[in-house]
């Protein structure tokens, strides 16, 4: 087969696997729309609230701090999966004092970062 010799040939099959995904999605999602029943009524339009008649306006104002800690939560996965790989090229030979001085200087950005936190109390739950 010709296409896939070339260049392009491994994308041919990352987009030929692609469409069938969709495709699988897709028919999935068709497959609902027509095997549904569909008998609206206005109680089955209303919004529903784990039991409870909704009442007031739908909006409601959350507090910065909860986005701040879910913020730091990413730093410190972003760390964590920055350190596994860092763990297993440590102990090859020759890189050893590298990545150790390499890993140094991304754990002081990340201590810096939380040192700043910690400085505008932002860490602070109450």
């Amino acid at each position: 087969m010709a296409i896939m010799d070339g260049y392009f040939g491994s994308y041919v099959v990352v987009v030929v696997l692609l469409l069938i995904g969709v495709g699988i999605f897709a028919g999935g999602l068709f497959a609902n729309r027509m095997l549904r029943p569909d008998r609206p009524t206005p109680d089955k339009l209303t919004t529903y609230e784990c039991g409870v008649d909704p009442v007031g306006e739908g909006w409601a104002q959350s507090q910065v701090r909860y986005y701040v800690f879910t913020y730091l939560y990413v730093v410190f996965a972003v760390d964590a999966v920055f350190l596994f790989p860092w763990a297993t090229v440590f102990a090859a030979p020759g890189f050893g004092m590298t990545t150790l001085v390499e890993m140094f200087v991304f754990l002081a950005f990340i201590a810096l970062g939380i040192l700043y936190a910690w400085r505008k109390r932002v860490l602070a739950w109450t």
